[in-house]
């Protein structure tokens, strides 16, 4: 089963996209993961990725999309899952290309509906161990009283820097600019399903379980 997780910075797509992964032996594909490990492959496309990044440029979408036809080249026979890609119009008319050319399609995208104010608010109370990366909130999962992280002990607490209101507004609006326009182009397609992506963690899990089946 092949899926794209929609929805807004802070949604909850990366956090639902591991649970997918355990749960389903499904393969995340984190365009910015994959950017961030082609960089020191040292492979011919990894060169191209460092180059442009150490330029300070953004990587074009032909870039991503070789680095996805690599990854999907790969172990995907449980499905994979995008996280964060496409963007925009042009990267999902180039995935639905690149599907093809590999004998497969996607089967489900699923928005991840929010409410913009209470999602302003749930980033900015977000937080993460520095340590192991177990993510925490100040209003849904506080870091535990002792100070301790729950998953490895640590005390190293550390907010992303981009995990402010300003910074958050300005992002949702290059979403519903850019991004958004891919609701209709899903839907078009008949295979857009929408669940409440500001419910509980398990909540969420349990949407998405029922819209894959």
């Amino acid at each position: 089963m092949n899926i794209i997780l929609l929805g807004p910075p802070g949604a909850g797509k990366g956090t639902q996209a591991k649970i997918l992964v355990e749960a389903r032996g499904m393969v995340q594909l984190s365009t910015g993961d994959m950017l961030r490990s082609a960089k020191t492959s040292g492979t011919e496309i990894g060169d191209r990725v460092a180059a442009v990044m150490d330029a300070g440029k953004l990587v074009t979408d032909e870039i991503v999309i070789a680095l996805i036809a690599e990854k999907l080249d790969g172990d995907t026979a449980a499905g994979f899952i995008f996280d964060g890609f496409p963007r925009t119009l042009a990267q999902a008319d180039a995935l639905g290309f690149l599907l093809a050319s590999k004998g497969t399609s996607l089967d489900h995208v699923v928005q991840m509906q929010v409410d913009d104010e209470a999602l302003v608010r749930r980033v900015t109370a977000r937080s993460a161990c520095g340590s192991c990366g177990e993510g925490y909130n100040d209003i849904s999962k506080p870091v535990p009283s002792n100070g301790n992280c729950l998953q490895c002990g640590s005390s190293n607490f550390i907010r992303r820097s981009d995990d402010n209101e300003d910074s958050l507004r300005t992002r949702l609006m290059a979403y519903y600019k850019e991004t958004s326009p891919l609701i209709g182009y899903y839907h078009a397609k008949g295979i857009l399903s929408s669940v409440n992506g500001l419910d509980e963690i398990t909540q969420v899990q349990s949407s998405i379980s029922e819209v894959l089946g």
